[in-house]
């Protein structure tokens, strides 16, 4: 979609389109999907968010398996086991 956007202006939507072999219905549909996503994509963001910031707070050397065991935690415990006040 970012190319899209850049390029629209200048050579239009369909065409870039056509360049990219992407269905002019299927573009308009990730427009929809962008601004109004599905309560499963609004819930695996806030997911990744989490993610993030488990594996900033552990200085980036927490892996997976130390990342889905502390999402198991409730959040209060998540930062008390790790240190942060945050």
């Amino acid at each position: 979609m970012t190319l899209v956007n850049e390029l629209k202006d200048r050579f239009g939507v369909e065409p870039v389109l056509r360049v990219l072999n992407v269905a002019v219905s299927t573009y308009y549909g990730w427009l929809a999907q962008a601004a109004n996503p599905s309560p499963r994509r609004r819930e695996d963001a806030e997911l990744a968010v989490e993610i993030a910031e488990i594996h900033d707070v552990s200085g980036g050397t927490y892996g997976s398996p130390r990342v889905h065991a502390m999402l198991r935690r409730p959040k209060a415990a998540r930062w008390a086991a790790s240190g942060s006040s945050g």
